[in-house]
């Protein structure tokens, strides 16, 4: 025992080699002898002799052997407290632990998160009953006879205990908790230092308080001690109690329309005004919360009346009732404005304000311009440059949200002196005037690409593309979204989506802007505010978005970036610590880039540069930056976009590629870097047909390996299902070796169930159920093949088709299932109309009651561009067949 404390307080040193000797020697007695180990580490926590940092230092390394930030390690670590643990040695630790609350003179209390991570072990299955009991009874019933340091440590241990738990788990526990807590809040309580550890365990425990709020004395009593310490004198405790505002107004808006009026309308203004910054940012924020709810309000009312049903809640209005009250604080703030070395990380009440204001806009929309005009007017061209930048900054926040209707005429006014400012003497103003300008390009186009003002805008633009980082970085986002607008125009109208428009606005400019933003990519300081990847989203974005007449500008810079990869590539294996996440970077902006570009690449031109990007592309997955995901990914996505460019033209790279290939698939850590592959498997099979044939057998092998593997995520899978149907429609008939193992696969994943509260899951099935939609479809086109070239005599079904028989009522089975959920996509509708008349052309010839197709519950009427093309494909279908009377009734109703 002497010679692990006398480790512990090494573990503080500042000699580096003797804290890597003393970690070393606590790693290897966890491995030789864990229980003994762990049941050392809680008496020297609970035994008050031992120095104050030993005790610290025991505590900690006994709560990095109970939990951890990544989530597989924790699990890891709360089975091995359940199966490597006698219940003698975990009797002993959680006496040890309980017992050295409130005897640490260091704070905050090591034992109180050691109880914790014990506690969210223990009471997950129903161990350790008494705890809750004993942690309240230290704080409300023996609260007089409890030391500050007892009950400060015990509601710690509430506190990260809520913080940590499923709710449903306290939820029977929540009265005896909030007894504690509010004991603990109370203005009886003496010690700040208790108050603070109360109200941090109250904001920790207020998901599993619904019946508390529910039941209004009680909702009474919680709202009154929270709002008394708001205005308490310490300043800790007065941030706590409005986090915990801010909140309950997230959770429990539907019960506030009384506290509002009565006191939080009073104390979150007062917050705002406050020059301390915690407290100004806690009130601001409260109203940022506000204004969150209120427009998930508006959209569920929205979706509510599309429904013709009432919603389940109601808005009431606080925002806009605000808005006189609220601005005018705001835009006060706004003019607090820091000097030009604001660190862009730290968060203050100026970019709190900003970003309220914002989402007063969206909350209250055309009413938030008389609010804000005037002030905009008053003070865009003040002599002091705090206001001339919180004008500028307030005109920017209201440009979305508001009628754009409304917004242009302001903006179309507002360009001139913007531009002007562009040449600003102060930086802080040119960036937020920059700013400004791409709001109005994104939101309020019409205004920029009006002729009046879009040439005098972009030399503006351009020229600040020379000006500071943080200047530069919003004039090529403003870019960016004046390309896009100017292509959106020129495309108007035109009945072929797929052709490109002749020219554009910014056709006369486009070559000049591009060479600019390459300088711009270029610069030494371009890892300073964003702006080299800033700079390489604009130059993509003008390509992406370039008409006809700039495709030779376009094809110059293909060589460009071309250079520029093989340049980086080459001294890519030079590259150490920092250097290396640089050039990691600059690959993935250089590929991205190269996408662009490639999209753009005519298939006359594509074979001309198909050998040097490939070449590159698989030396950077090589090279030391391919071992980076980062990197991985975005060479996998240039390539994807290289084969649907080269068509069957990209066979001649298949076998130097298919090791990346097969590498990208296995490693399952990563998941983009997983995704990206099964996304290019899909694309090298669109683009092959069936000379992918022979590189089948091992895609197949990993891609069913991942859908078995539950390390890989969720998000993948449904990706593999429809790629799975990308395999089968590219080779046809030779599937069929694949074809039982992939049935059995698809009708597990049909048959998923999840947790229909849960509106990430129910996504997650929708996207599972339009991958398995989409396999089946791509199986029955591809065993289809060509009936005509088959030797199969009109109508009859050909023999590989003949396979799917057996399978046909599960199919049909789970298409009408998905047709009939509530909750399908758009997507789902989609791929079962598709699906449907697939297995109506393949089946042709059969007895239609095979199929048993009938009220699948395909909505008649359906904006969807998608979804009313597929649905008239099988009302064609259906009329090509010619079905005599008797047959079309023995078929049944197939309501579209």
């Amino acid at each position: 025992m002497t010679e692990l404390v006398h480790i512990l307080e090494k573990t503080v040193s500042p000699d580096h080699n003797e804290l890597q000797r003393a970690q070393a020697f606590l790693e290897q007695a966890a491995q030789t002898n864990f229980p003994e180990y762990i049941r050392s580490l809680s008496e020297i926590l609970a035994n008050a002799s031992f120095s104050p940092v030993a005790r610290m230092a025991s505590g900690l390394q006994l709560k990095n052997l109970l939990t951890s930030k990544d989530p597989n390690i924790k699990a890891q670590y709360q089975n091995r407290w359940v199966t490597a643990l006698t219940d003698e040695i975990k009797s002993v630790v959680k006496k040890n632990v309980l017992g050295a609350l409130g005897t640490e003179t260091t704070r905050p209390s090591s034992a109180a998160q050691c109880v914790a991570y014990i506690a969210v072990i223990e009471l997950g299955l129903n161990h350790w009953p008494d705890l809750i009991a004993t942690l309240v009874n230290n704080v409300a019933v023996n609260g007089l006879q409890s030391t500050e340091l007892l009950k400060e440590a015990s509601l710690e241990a509430i506190g990260y205990i809520c913080a940590d738990i499923d709710p449903q788990i306290l939820a029977s526990q929540s009265n005896n908790i909030l007894t504690a807590i509010v004991h603990g809040m109370k203005r009886e309580e003496p010690s700040n230092r208790v108050r603070l550890a109360a109200t941090n365990a109250l904001l920790n425990s207020l998901e599993f308080t619904k019946s508390n709020f529910e039941t209004e004395s009680e909702r009474h009593y919680i709202m009154q001690v929270v709002c008394e310490a708001t205005q308490v004198n310490d300043t800790q405790v007065k941030v706590a109690a409005l986090q915990c505002l801010v909140k309950i107004m997230s959770l429990y808006y539907q019960y506030m329309e009384f506290y509002m009026n009565l006191a939080l309308f009073a104390i979150t203004m007062e917050a705002m005004k406050s020059e301390v910054d915690d407290v100004a940012l806690q009130g601001i924020e409260f109203w940022s919360n506000v204004c969150d709810e209120e427009v998930d309000l508006a959209i569920e009312a929205s979706e509510a009346s599309e429904f013709g049903r009432p919603p389940q809640r109601t808005s009431r209005f606080y925002a806009k009732g605000a808005l006189q009250y609220l601005v005018p604080v705001l835009i006060q703030t706004l003019t607090k404005q820091q000097e030009t070395n604001d660190d862009d990380d730290d968060w203050n009440p100026c970019k709190a304000a900003g970003v309220c204001l914002m989402l007063l806009a969206n909350c209250c929309e055309d009413d938030i311009i008389p609010h804000v005009v005037p002030f905009v007017q008053t003070n865009i061209t003040h002599e002091v440059w705090n206001f001339r930048d919180a004008a500028v900054m307030a005109f920017g926040c209201i440009m979305e949200g508001p009628d754009p209707s409304a917004v242009k005429p302001l903006a179309e006014e507002a360009l001139p002196t913007l531009i002007s400012l562009m040449n600003d003497p102060h930086v802080v103003v040119r960036d937020t005037t920059a700013w400004t300008l791409g709001r109005i390009c994104e939101v309020v186009s019409d205004a920029a690409l009006n002729r009046n003002h879009l040439e005098p805008l972009l030399d503006a633009l351009v020229n600040a593309l020379q000006s500071d980082p943080r200047v530069a970085s919003n004039a090529c986002w403003a870019i960016s979204s004046l390309a896009e607008a100017a292509y959106e125009k020129a495309s108007e109208g035109r009945v072929d989506d797929s052709n490109e428009p002749e020219t554009y606005d910014l056709s006369r400019y486009f070559t000049p802007i591009i060479e600019k933003l390459l300088a711009t990519t270029d610069r030494p300081d371009g890892n300073q505010a964003n702006l080299r990847p800033a700079a390489y989203e604009a130059l993509m974005e003008m390509i992406k978005n370039s008409p006809r007449d700039c495709y030779d500008t376009v094809k110059a810079t293909t060589l460009i970036i071309l250079e520029r990869l093989r340049a980086v590539l080459q001294m890519d294996s030079l590259a150490t610590g920092g250097d290396r996440t640089q050039y990691n970077e600059l690959q993935s902006s250089l590929c991205a880039t190269l996408q662009s570009v490639l999209r753009k690449v005519t298939p006359h031109d594509a074979p001309n540069i198909s050998d040097a990007v490939m070449d590159a592309l698989l030396q950077m997955l090589n090279g030391p930056g391919g071992r980076s995901g980062g990197v991985q990914e975005d060479a996998l996505m240039a390539i994807s976009t290289l084969t649907e460019v080269m068509g069957e033209g990209f066979l001649k790279y298949m076998d130097p590629f298919r090791p990346f290939l097969l590498m990208g698939l296995q490693n399952t850590t990563e998941q983009t870097v997983c995704s990206a592959a099964v996304g290019v498997s899909g694309d090298i099979c669109r683009a092959l047909g069936n000379k992918a044939a022979p590189y089948c057998d091992e895609i197949m092998e990993r891609l069913l390996e991942n859908l078995r593997n539950g390390n890989v995520h969720r998000s993948v899978k449904p990706q593999i299902l429809s790629v799975l149907g990308d395999v089968a429609l590219a080779i046809g008939p030779e599937f069929k070796k694949y074809l039982q193992i992939v049935l059995q696969t698809l009708v597990q994943a049909s048959e998923a169930q999840v947790d229909r509260n849960d509106y990430e899951m129910v996504d997650y099935l929708c996207e599972l159920r339009e991958g398995v939609l989409e396999a089946y479809t791509g199986i029955i086109q591809g065993l289809r093949g060509d009936a005509s070239s088959s030797g199969v005599p009109g109508g009859a079904v050909t023999p590989d088709l003949a396979m799917m028989e057996p399978h046909l009522p599960h199919i049909v089975r789970f298409i009408c299932q998905v047709a009939g959920d509530q909750e399908k996509t758009d997507g789902n509708v989609a791929a079962c109309a598709g699906l449907v008349g697939d297995l109506l052309v393949g089946y042709e010839g059969q007895r239609p009651a095979k199929l048993r197709c009938y009220q699948v519950g395909l909505p008649k009427n359906c904006e969807d561009s998608r979804i009313k093309l597929q649905l008239q494909q099988v009302d064609e279908i259906c009329c090509g067949m010619n079905w005599n009377e008797g047959r079309s009734k023995e078929f049944g109703r197939l309501e579209r």
